[in-house]
Parts: structure tokens; C-alpha cells; sequence
């Protein structure tokens, strides 16, 4: 017996989604200490339990594109020129090897350079402090 075949069908995918991607996979880069938003994102980090990936992230996703933006703090002595291409090559990567879609612009925006010692100092118990997600209390 054959299987009917599908006259119609169609795959999106959620913005969220593919920040997550985005925010996943740029944690491969070195040089990055945190990806973070502005002012919303400072209030919103406050009532934050949980690490969250797409922190800092947002994406415009259509039928076959997608642009991100994503804005970071990066450690100093890091040439950030490499991190941007370090990122916009595993980031446009990922997501098309995951999804399928190109990413056909990413806007990385630099909001600061610290030390590691200086981040750590002023992220000390910060739910989104660390890239790495932290294990489950049991």
C-alpha cells in the first residue's frame, strides 16, 4: 500500500530558536565574556534564575533568510575583528546546517571590554554571568 503523499507542507522556525543557535553556537568563540542587551535586558537579568542563551541576541527570521544582531562583551586583548569573524563564521554555520536557512546579515555590536577579573568581578552571581549553563540543583 502506498503512502499518501503530502500535498502541502511547510517548516518555520521561531525567532527564539534561532537566537538560541546563535547564542549556542558562538559560545565556541574565545574572547567572548558575555552576550547582553540593553536596558530591558539589565532589568529583566535581575529577575533571571536560569542561564539564558538568547540573551543579547535577536534575530529577523523569514522563508529562507535570517539577520541577527547580536551584542557582546568581549575580553580585552582578544583582537575583536577575529571574534567577529570567528562568530559570523560558526554562528552562519550552525544555523544553516541546523535549520537550513542563510544567514544573510549579522550585526555584531561591541558594548564593552573588560578583563576577565573585571567581568567576573561585576557579574558575580548574575544569572546570565557565564556562557557555560551551570547544572541543575537536584
Amino acid at each position: 500500500m502506498d503512502n499518501p503523499k503530502i500535498a502541502q507542507a511547510s517548516l518555520t522556525f521561531d525567532e527564539g530558536v534561532i537566537e538560541k543557535i546563535a547564542g549556542l553556537a558562538s559560545r565556541k568563540v574565545d574572547g567572548i565574556l558575555s552576550f547582553d542587551g540593553g536596558l530591558f535586558d539589565s532589568l529583566t537579568d535581575k529577575l533571571r534564575s536560569k542561564v539564558d542563551p538568547t540573551q543579547g541576541i535577536t534575530a529577523e527570521v523569514g522563508e529562507k533568510q535570517v539577520a541577527l544582531e547580536m551584542n557582546a562583551t568581549v575580553e580585552y586583548g582578544y583582537d575583536i575583528r577575529d571574534i567577529f569573524t570567528q562568530v559570523c563564521d560558526v554562528v552562519g554555520e550552525e544555523v544553516e546546517r541546523l535549520t537550513g536557512l542563510k544567514v544573510v546579515e549579522l550585526d555584531f555590536h561591541v558594548n564593552n571590554v573588560l578583563s576577565k577579573k573585571e567581568w567576573k568581578e561585576q557579574n558575580n552571581r548574575k544569572p546570565n554571568s557565564d556562557l557555560e549553563p551551570k547544572p541543575e540543583a537536584k
